[in-house]
């Protein structure tokens, strides 16, 4: 399962969740969106979302730290 996290650095929710996904043993790639323009414009055409953090599991998109759609979503 391919979970991708578009975040930023200064973003606490994006630490947040990262920090819950590996707390979870769950494997995960984080896009900084703050200086890689593509998966800037990839996050934002996904998600119609600027803000951040934003999840893509398996192309379900969830937006900001919803700890219940994410465990859903990956059967935790």
């Amino acid at each position: 399962m391919t979970v991708k996290v578009y975040s930023t650095p200064t973003c606490p929710w994006c630490t947040r969740v990262k920090e819950y996904l590996s707390s979870k043993n769950v494997d995960f790639v984080d896009y900084d969106v703050s200086s890689d323009r593509d998966k800037a414009m990839e996050m934002i055409n996904k998600s119609g979302q600027r803000g951040v953090p934003v999840l893509d599991i398996e192309g379900n998109i969830i937006i900001g730290f919803d700890q219940q759609n994410i465990d859903k979503l990956l059967n935790l």
